[in-house]
């Protein structure tokens, strides 16, 4: 009886040990397909990433050649490239300078390395690859309309103002604020736009976009059209959300490996003292 009770001890205490173990996250491919083929079916996917963690963009690989695949990729849509640029005119062979130039890729802000195979995926599947983003031209414009302020509910307004301080490491003047803002809700607005004007019936539609953008409580869902079939992906790494990151805010979480820690207060601040 002594030797079944110590058992009993160790057994539980095993038990214990592993319920304090960390599940180690997956991030094989086909983990990440069985997590998409969850999602389906979808008008749209919106995957929101971290911009410098080249995990996340793995997963955008992973996502439009596995929709491909299945012939149910509709088309890729960028934050990464403004409204107007397609590859919809070119060959499925095309040169990566030829889907570059149609897309006026912004190298320097948004590098090749990272992006291209996902759009060079769509490419060759004769998918096209759109430009969502609000034209740079139009950056100026969408700053002064104040009607803008009208597009989110007052409570979203704040938050999204909030982010845009905080998201500057609260070095913005105030002033700058509520123009800031509004473009942030002019981008989504595009890219809304851009969605639901590319959405076919039995498909989906991707986009690659920043995670504060696909958030259904402020970003992109908001401005779809009515009716579609929206899901929001927050990629990060396996780590305790954090307020804001809630089943309200998103469809479902995608680990992925963490990026280098940076400091990114740090760096906008000594990019915005005056030269020595």
């Amino acid at each position: 009886m002594r030797g079944r009770r110590l058992w009993t001890v160790a057994l539980v205490v095993s038990l214990g040990a592993c319920a304090l173990t960390p599940a180690v996250p997956d991030y094989s491919d086909a983990s990440r397909a069985e997590r998409l083929r969850q999602l389906l079916p979808a008008d749209v996917i919106l995957l929101g990433e971290q911009h410098d963690a080249p995990d996340h963009q793995q997963v955008h690989r992973l996502v439009v050649e596995t929709l491909a695949s299945k012939k149910l990729l509709a088309a890729l849509a960028l934050e990464m490239a403004s409204q107007g640029q397609s590859t919809a005119g070119l060959a499925r062979d095309a040169s990566e300078d030829a889907v570059r130039q149609a897309l006026q890729w912004n190298n320097e802000g948004w590098p090749w390395s990272a992006y291209g195979p996902a759009v060079m995926a769509a490419v060759r599947a004769a998918v096209p690859v759109l430009g969502a983003n609000l034209a740079p031209a139009q950056l100026r414009q969408a700053m002064a309309r104040t009607e803008l302020d009208a597009a989110l509910a007052v409570p979203a307004l704040k938050a999204q103002q909030q982010n845009i301080r905080t998201g500057h490491c609260d070095m913005l003047p105030e002033s700058q604020i509520a123009p800031m803002t509004r473009v942030q809700i002019a981008r989504d607005i595009a890219m809304a736009d851009t969605l639901t004007k590319a959405a076919q019936v039995g498909k989906t539609v991707v986009l690659l976009a920043g995670g504060g953008h696909v958030d259904r409580s402020l970003g992109v869902p908001l401005h779809l059209a009515p009716g579609v079939n929206v899901k929001a992906v927050l990629i990060r790494p396996e780590i305790a959300p954090d307020s804001s990151e809630s089943a309200a805010n998103f469809d479902a979480f995608w680990p992925a490996i963490a990026a280098p820690i940076v400091d990114y207060c740090a760096k906008f601040g000594a990019s915005r003292r005056p030269p020595t």
